[in-house]
């Protein structure tokens, strides 16, 4: 059986290194690719790359004269923009497609992944400052210089598993910025779905000083070969940093006795967005569009979360809505995402089969 974390992913400072991929000829949808060196991103405590792609899928509607609107779009865990970029002709196609049946956009897609396989797009003085990258640095560097429409929807923040996860938050922390949020079976609900994770042996069997010895800045150990482990540790440093007196260090679940600690688990569920919308009203910005959706046979029962987070921004009178497709955790995505994009433009949905 494969790993957690491999099963979890949807595999699918300022000078510009340029562009990697050539400019094709007007009337074809293309990819462009942009490399530059992240200034929030330097000296990381995991010492992860600072120069990183982007990945720019341009239908071919795109005009220097007609700005579009724009989707951000974060890979769930252990996926980046290098995936798509080697799938390019597939995501071409895809923004093709959006670009004819609802409506032209550019499909950026980020890379936020670290060490342990991914960021969840958050600001950790465990990980590195990934919620800036991505709202701050990606976003101007990708509307320099190819602008955006005025009209709304500006811009809309989407991701699948983990990256619907940080869309919902990055919607969260930065309401002015992003008028849609489209999550795709994100994780939600962690006492369903993160609890059992941390249950499993290859958790629980780790040793305080094995895990101590895992961080940033010693990492004297080889790096962990239990996926479950590697994944509770990616999840660790994005949700329990000591703080920033101690850059690279989080807090472990376990104490030395073996015994789970209350108090470290509070610090993860602080950072579950069901939990979040539930405690505060405000969580969303009236007038964002919210799509939620989680596959009606999703492995993980990431179904289970989303529709608890609709059901409680229903009652506010939020735009909100779910929608459960047929399958499990990684199936249909681009159909998913197309289906978001038209609900969150106000065009026809239809149903994924």
């Amino acid at each position: 059986m494969k790993s957690f974390i491999i099963k979890r992913g949807a595999k699918l400072a300022f000078a510009a290194i340029g562009l990697l991929a050539p400019f094709l000829a007007c009337g074809q949808p293309r990819l462009d690719v942009i490399r530059f060196s992240s200034h929030v991103l330097e000296n990381n405590p995991l010492h992860d790359p600072v120069v990183r792609s982007v990945a720019v899928f341009i239908p071919e509607q795109y005009t220097n004269h007609a700005a579009l609107p724009v989707v951000y779009y974060l890979p769930g865990y252990d996926s980046s923009s290098e995936d798509f970029i080697k799938e390019a002709d597939s995501w071409r196609a895809f923004t093709q497609k959006v670009a004819d049946d609802v409506t032209p956009v550019l499909l950026v897609v980020v890379d936020g992944r670290n060490r342990w396989g991914g960021s969840q797009y958050l600001n950790s003085p465990a990980q590195g400052n990934y919620a800036d990258y991505v709202c701050d640095e990606i976003v101007a560097r990708v509307e320099s210089r190819y602008g955006i429409t005025t009209n709304r929807p500006r811009r809309i923040i989407a991701g699948h598993s983990s990256g619907g996860f940080g869309a919902l938050r990055l919607g969260m922390l930065r309401p002015d910025l992003f008028d849609g949020v489209i999550a795709l079976s994100p994780d939600s609900d962690f006492p369903f779905t993160h609890l059992p994770l941390v249950k499993l042996p290859g958790v629980t069997n780790a040793s305080l000083a094995e895990i101590q010895s895992c961080m940033a800045p010693h990492m004297t150990v080889p790096f962990p070969k239990d996926g479950d482990l590697i994944y509770a540790l990616g999840l660790s440093a994005a949700y329990a940093p000591v703080g920033p007196g101690q850059p690279g260090k989080f807090q472990w679940l376990y104490g030395a006795n073996g015994h789970f600690r209350e108090k470290v688990w509070q610090l993860w569920l602080n950072n579950d967005p069901l939990a979040i919308v539930r405690r505060n009203p405000n969580a969303f910005r009236a007038g964002q569009s919210i799509y939620l959706d989680g596959a009606a046979h999703d492995q993980f029962g990431a179904n289970v979360g989303a529709r608890k987070i609709y059901e409680v921004l229903r009652q506010r009178s939020a735009r909100c809505t779910f929608y459960e497709p047929p399958g499990r955790h990684n199936d249909h995505l681009q159909e998913r995402l197309q289906r978001g994009l038209a609900w969150v433009f106000h065009r026809p949905v239809q149903a994924i089969k």
